[in-house]
């Protein structure tokens, strides 16, 4: 009995332990759950995501007619069901093995996701080419320009840095490629305001920024939108209690990169080498280099580190408080912030103060109104030097050439070595500026009347007024006893402009059974007018006497000048869908400008754009668990463009009215005309096509489009040369064409794992432009060094002697000579670089230059990815290219120069009879080769890069934390730009920069802190 005992107590022991560890899983075994979800109409939501809550490894998605079955589910389980166009719902199960689910739209996806021209769309319903960014992708970035905050996060928009300069920093923007020989910046509307420039703007009021990239979305804006749209609107007040926020963001700023250079005791031995090889006397004795060396006489013999001395680690601060609330009748918001930032150079800074606010009134049923103002200040300082007005970039030049033997200051600070060409120490410590103020103030305002069902009309009203004031004085600095500067300058100028635009719509909307019809029409009118005010006097008794008047009355120099230009338009769209299926829109826009001459004056722009939304065809159902969305798109515009013209009167013919002429054997006082009347110029055309494909697939998780592109821009405005018999300046006309193709991919990719959401993106742009015809023309010079626009070429491609190798010994020289002579003026020796005869005539010269690459990049690339889990957030964001060229020649790598000339550590790697495999020419002294100094493809390097342009680790407290303080969110972050690249450059030169000059001011690596409260 004992025993039989034992074993059932055993055995019952046994089967309760079991059950305690198997009765969850067969509790998991729960409910086998039928269920369908459909839309409000009742129409089945095929392809919906349907997941058990905090367990998305269990889940289905719905089939043809909506249905899903889950298996296996937890009586109190709650369900997660959701589509893309839908907001998401949560239902709990409750026992239930039958559920019907009836999903509601999220107009925020679908109705107010895009801005167009003059409205806004529908994105599934959108035909041409529109990209909308998410303004968080900017406002939390320590960027101080929004412009460059746009580089990598549109595909077929480049944006490229130009230098890091405190307010002078404005990315050049192309969207498309360059689509004409003249300015090619996108056409920016701020609330319907244009805008030259986003530079201004404060990321933190941004509400949407839409991008208008095709004929088909830009048509609208006519003449303005040739090189594409950026359209910005700002934040505006909700019904609702008062909103307060607050974003602010510190941190610190530094070069990315600054090329590195030989120490003193390094390049002076050079430079007795190089001396000695010319035939010339050491200049350096072997005390002299051992005082370099071990830095025994830091002033008489030093080591100065250039850069080290000038630049610093700089701060940047950015602040914005917003506040916004209303009632049904009556909605606000106001703004105002504040950015700071200091220049890597002392001196250099930049204060900007903002303010904005929006109203927006319901005054009856039938009538609303709405009021922004704006005001901007921007204040900016450069530091100058003694004796032009050429700011920082004349600093850094000298920074780059100046040798490291020359004493950057004495102990005392008092006094500065010098050379032929100043010292940049010199200059920074006299503290001299060139100070910019820019004053912006803008006003819009509108009305709308609804007269009847679907019929509004509507008035809008803008005015912007900007003043810059600009003032350069040039300081007297005496270096030491004996080296003085020219006498002292100052260049002042007051430029305004003001614009003034006035705009006049209808907007009809109807919809009868599943047809769909919006239709606009519009009168634009706009004044834009400019004057410039400028005086130069030398010679002030003072520094500290500033004044214009202080100045020699017999050392001053006057200008003044102002221009007018008028715009008066009529435009037009009309958009219709069937059942949301197929979508047909066309625009039509006529624009007249005051600079043409009658017959001229009026351009006539078309376009057409259709759409088919196939995964709404009952053949597409049977796809609907994977794909989610499927649209094909294509569109066909015309497009104009004025902006090649920076007079305002070409119409007019103009005259020089300080000419003489000989009259009864004296001079008298005429004039002579300088620019004939252009009666015959019109406006350039711009023809665009493009198709596309738009997708989404697993409940609009992945998400993507195509675009395939073609633009063709003829009649564009060049300078065409007047006969020499004829005392004429070169007059424009329309002459030019080139074409712009290429393609453009974007992928997107969310999701939510319980408490993690992860997210990666991209995108992927290839364009390649050709110059067309130039006229009588065979090739233009382009805005940068060594490069041309020619027939059949991509626009500014470099234009270079063909180089092939080095010299590997003094026979391979005097050979090369005995061919072709000396065509450069200095005999080559061994470690000189090779040319090729490339036209075989027997001659080196002019004739065998060659076309190499182009500027800008056929490859641009970008990559984003995102993770969060509970309430972290880590984000990055990649861009780079491919296929870009930079030219870099072998001045701005250093001359063996003396005082003038600082050397970058690339030149140890030069040629010499013991290491003949150098990438570099043998170093020389300055003047004596020639021959290596030709603009040729050696100086040439084909540009690959990808950089992490940001990184984010953001932290949200709690909400629990900060309800008792009446707080709504608490967000801290940490955000850095630019933190490394991946490149293929020499001499440690930053492969952004485009410039090929030694004066270029660094582009700027950010770490920063950063703060955002709601209450």
């Amino acid at each position: 009995m004992k025993k039989t005992f034992t074993f059932r107590a055993v055995l019952v022991s046994w089967l309760l332990i079991l059950t305690t560890y198997l009765a969850p899983g067969l509790m998991a075994q729960g409910l086998t759950i039928h269920g369908k979800v459909v839309d409000a109409k009742n129409e089945p939501v095929v392809g919906a995501s349907v997941v058990v809550k905090k367990d998305s490894s269990r889940g289905t998605t719905t089939n043809i007619n909506g249905a899903f079955t889950l298996s296996g589910i937890d009586r109190n389980a709650t369900l997660q069901v959701s589509f893309i166009g839908f907001k998401t719902q949560e239902v709990a199960v409750g026992g239930r093995t039958e559920l019907n689910i009836v999903l509601e739209e999220d107009s925020k996806l679908l109705d107010d996701i895009v801005i167009v021209g003059y409205g806004t769309q529908k994105k599934v319903n959108l035909s041409g080419s529109v990209a909308a960014l998410d303004p968080k992708q900017i406002q939390a970035r320590p960027i101080q320009n929004l412009s460059n905050g746009l580089q990598g996060l549109v595909p077929g928009l480049t944006v490229t840095g130009t230098n890091g300069a405190p307010g002078l920093d404005n990315g050049k923007i192309r969207i498309r490629g360059t689509g004409t020989l003249n300015n090619a910046s996108p056409y920016i509307l701020i609330d319907g305001l244009e805008s030259g420039a986003l530079n201004m703007l404060d990321p933190n009021d941004i509400e949407s920024l839409s991008v208008l990239k095709d004929a088909a979305s830009a048509a609208i804006y006519g003449s303005k939108a040739a090189n594409g749209v950026i359209l910005v609107t700002t934040k505006r007040g909700k019904s609702g209690k008062a909103r307060i926020s607050y974003s602010g963001s510190a941190g610190m700023q530094s070069a990315t990169r600054l090329m590195e250079r030989m120490g003193s005791y390094e390049y002076a031995k050079l430079y007795n080498e190089v001396n000695k090889a010319a035939g010339k006397q050491e200049p350096f004795t072997a005390d002299d280099l051992q005082k370099f060396k071990d830095g025994s006489d830091p002033e008489g013999h030093p080591n100065t580190d250039w850069y080290g001395l000038a630049f610093r680690t700089a701060l940047m601060q950015r602040h914005n408080i917003n506040i916004s609330g209303g009632t049904d009748q009556v909605r606000y918001m106001a703004s105002v912030g504040y950015l700071g930032q200091s220049g890597i150079l002392p001196n250099a800074k930049r204060n900007q103060f903002n303010a904005r606010t929006n109203l927006d009134m319901n005054l009856s049923k039938v009538f609303t109104a709405r009021i922004g103002l704006s005001y901007i200040k921007n204040k900016y300082a450069d530091p100058n030097n003694s004796y032009v007005s050429g700011g920082s970039d004349q600093i850094i030049r000298q920074l780059n050439i100046v040798a490291p033997w020359i004493l950057g200051r004495s102990k005392d600070g008092k006094s500065w070595g010098t050379t032929g060409d100043g010292n940049p120490l010199a200059w920074l410590d006299s503290g001299q500026t060139i100070d910019r103020d820019n004053h912006n103030v803008s006003a819009t305002g509108g009305v709308d009347l609804r007269l009847v069902d679907g019929l509004t009309l509507t008035a809008n009203v803008a005015y912007a007024a900007n003043l810059q004031h600009y003032k350069a004085f040039v300081q007297y600095i005496k270096y030491n006893a004996s080296k003085e500067s020219e006498p002292n300058k100052l260049d002042e100028r007051y430029y305004l402009w003001t614009r003034a635009n006035f705009d006049a719509l209808a907007n009809y909307t109807k919809s009868f059974d599943k047809h769909n019809l919006k239709a606009l029409v519009g009168w634009h009118a706009e004044d834009f007018r400019t004057e410039l005010l400028k005086g130069v006097r030398q010679s002030f008794p003072s520094n500290d006497l500033t004044d214009l008047d202080a100045g020699s009355a017999s050392t001053q120099q006057n200008e003044g000048r102002s221009g007018q230009l008028r715009m008066l338009s009529w435009f037009g769209r009309l958009n219709y869908d069937f059942d949301g299926k197929y979508l047909l829109e066309a625009n039509f826009r006529a624009d007249a400008s005051s600079r043409f001459a009658e017959g001229h004056r009026w351009g006539y722009f078309p376009s057409f754009s259709a759409a088919w939304r196939l995964s709404k065809e009952n053949f597409m159902k049977s796809f609907y668990p994977v794909l989610s969305d499927l649209k094909v798109r294509a569109s066909w515009g015309l497009l104009g463009n004025q902006e090649a013209l920076d007079d305002y009167y070409p119409a007019t013919s103009t005259y020089n009215i300080g000419r003489t002429y000989p009259f009864g054997g004296n001079l008298s006082s005429g004039y002579a005309l300088t620019d004939p009347k252009l009666s015959d110029i019109s406006w350039e055309k711009s023809r665009n096509i493009g198709v596309g494909l738009d997708f989404a697939f697993f409940s609009g998780r992945l998400t993507g489009s195509v675009d395939f592109y073609s633009r063709k821009t003829t009649g564009i405005l060049m300078k065409v040369d007047v006969p020499v018999e004829f005392p004429l300046k070169p007059y424009v006309q329309n002459v030019g064409s080139m074409e712009n193709k290429g393609v453009e991919v974007s992928l997107q990719y969310q999701t939510n794992i319980g408490d993690w959401t992860l997210g990666v993106g991209g995108n992927f742009t290839y364009n390649k432009n050709k110059v067309l015809n130039l006229g009588d023309n065979k090739y233009m010079n382009g805005s940068i060094g060594n490069t041309r626009n020619a027939l059949g070429r991509p626009f500014e491609t470099y234009y270079l002697y063909k180089a092939n190798g080095l010299f590997q010994s003094q026979e391979e020289a005097d050979a090369f000579v005995a061919k072709y002579g000396t065509p450069f003026g200095s005999r080559p020796k061994a470690g000189d670089i090779r040319y090729e005869d490339v036209n075989g005539d027997g001659k080196i010269n002019g004739d065998d230059r060659v076309y190499t690459s182009p500027v800008e990049p056929a490859y641009t690339f970008a990559l984003n990815l995102n993770v969060g889990w509970k309430s972290f957030d880590l984000s990055a964001m990649f861009s780079g290219v491919a296929e870009a060229s930079r030219y870099f020649s072998g001045e701005v790598f250093g001359t063996f120069s003396g005082d003038t000339g600082h050397p970058s550590t690339v030149w140890r790697d030069a040629w010499r009879p013991d290491h003949t495999s150098g990438k570099m020419p043998r170093a020389y002294l300055d003047g004596t080769a020639r021959h290596n100094e030709v603009a040729s493809t050696f100086w040439l390097q084909k540009t690959h890069y990808l950089r992490l342009k940001n990184l984010q680790l953001g932290y949200t407290l709690p909400k629990s934390l900060l309800q008792h303080w009446g707080v709504s969110s608490v967000r801290v972050y940490y955000s850095a730009e630019n933190l490394f690249t991946l490149d293929n450059m020499r001499g440690n030169i930053d492969p952004e920069a485009t410039s090929q000059r030694l004066s270029s001011y660094p582009l700027l690596r950010t770490h920063s802190l950063g703060l955002n409260v709601s209450f």
